[in-house]
């Protein structure tokens, strides 16, 4: 298995663990009742560090579906190389350290993270064109 893919991998899992996390501290603030309920009220919104973990699992799922396409992409076209592999990795590990630093929220080093996952994820879209 290439790098690409089990970076792709990873991040599927790390997507998922943000959607648990997220789900849990809403959880936490709002209680088993809501969760387990049908959710037809509208309910106050979760703050602080629950409404962090949201946004931040949101945020991922805004690029994830980028990266599996480039991912997928280059793959198939057996385009990959050592750079992707790079940017692959760069993805992942900046996806993972952006979790715990907009949860605790540190608004420019979140910023930073950022950039750098998708600076990674440009660098596994750059042999497609």
């Amino acid at each position: 298995m290439t790098v690409e893919l089990k970076m792709l991998a990873w991040s599927a899992a790390l997507g998922m663990a943000q959607v648990l996390l997220a789900a849990f501290m809403a959880t936490s603030q709002r209680g088993l009742k809501w969760n387990a309920g049908n959710r037809d009220e509208p309910v106050s919104p979760v703050t602080g560090a629950a409404a962090r973990a949201d946004r931040a699992s949101r945020n991922f799922l805004e690029t994830f579906v980028f990266f599996a396409a480039a991912v997928l992409a280059v793959v198939l076209a057996k385009l990959n190389t050592p750079h992707t592999a790079v940017g692959a990795q760069l993805y992942f590990w900046a996806r993972l350290a952006y979790v715990p630093i907009y949860v605790v929220g540190i608004p420019y080093l979140r910023t930073l993270v950022w950039i750098v996952a998708f600076w990674g994820l440009l660098q596994v879209l750059e042999p497609l064109f």
